[in-house]
C-alpha cells in the first residue's frame, strides 16, 4: 500500500510540474506576443463599443468607437463624430484584450491627414480643440487647407458657408497640437 501512494505522489508531483512548465510556456509566448501588438490593433478590436479616452488637455471624451485608422481614431456621440489623433490621447478606458491586425495595406495608409482632406472638401464646420501649456483652447471654423502636418482652419460665423468676406481669420495649427476635432454627423454618419 506504502508504495502505491508513494508512486501516486510523484505522479501527481510529476503531473503538476508538467502543467506549470506548459503554463510558463504559454505566458512566455503571449508576453512575447504583446510586445509586438499595437494599441491601434486593441482599438480596431474594439471597434463598435463604447469607450472613454482622456485627451492630454484634461477632456474626456466618450462615444462609440467607429473607426482606428494609422495615426487616429472616431468616436460617435450623439450629434457629433469626433476625429482624435492617438498623439493626443493619455488613456483609453473600455477597451477589451482582444486585438486585430489591419491586413488591408489602404486602410493601414489611411492616417490623420487623409481625414482632414476629407473635412476640408466637404467644407464640414468643425469644432477643433488644440493643446498647449495654456491647456485646451476650442477654435470653431472650417478647415482651408491640410499640409503635410498643419491644417489651416477659417473662422466663420456657425451656420454661415465659407466665403471670403465671411472669414475672421485663419489660423495655421500643426497636427502636434490637435487634440480633437469635432464634426456634426452626415446622413451616412461618416466622417469625411
Amino acid at each position: 500500500m506504502r508504495w502505491d501512494a508513494l508512486f501516486n505522489d510523484m505522479e501527481s508531483q510529476l503531473a503538476e510540474a508538467d502543467r506549470l512548465t506548459l503554463e510558463t510556456e504559454v505566458n512566455e509566448r503571449t508576453r512575447a506576443e504583446m510586445v509586438s501588438l499595437p494599441l491601434e490593433d486593441r482599438l480596431r478590436a474594439a471597434v463598435g463599443c463604447r469607450i472613454s479616452v482622456q485627451l492630454s488637455c484634461g477632456d474626456m471624451v466618450r462615444g462609440e468607437l467607429t473607426h482606428a485608422g494609422a495615426d487616429a481614431l472616431v468616436l460617435n456621440d450623439d450629434q457629433n463624430q469626433v476625429l482624435i489623433p492617438y498623439a493626443a490621447a493619455m488613456r483609453y478606458v473600455g477597451l477589451g484584450r482582444q486585438t486585430r491586425e489591419e491586413n488591408s495595406q489602404v486602410r493601414r495608409s489611411i492616417g490623420l491627414a487623409h481625414a482632414l482632406r476629407g473635412l476640408a472638401r466637404d467644407r464640414a464646420e468643425v469644432s477643433v480643440t488644440i493643446c498647449g501649456a495654456a491647456g485646451a483652447v476650442r477654435l470653431a471654423g472650417v478647415i482651408d487647407r491640410v499640409g503635410r502636418d498643419y491644417i489651416d482652419l477659417a473662422a466663420v460665423v456657425p451656420g454661415e458657408p465659407r466665403r471670403n468676406r465671411s472669414v475672421a481669420q485663419v489660423s495655421a495649427i500643426p497636427f502636434t497640437a490637435l487634440a480633437m476635432i469635432r464634426s456634426q454627423k452626415t446622413d451616412a454618419g461618416q466622417m469625411g
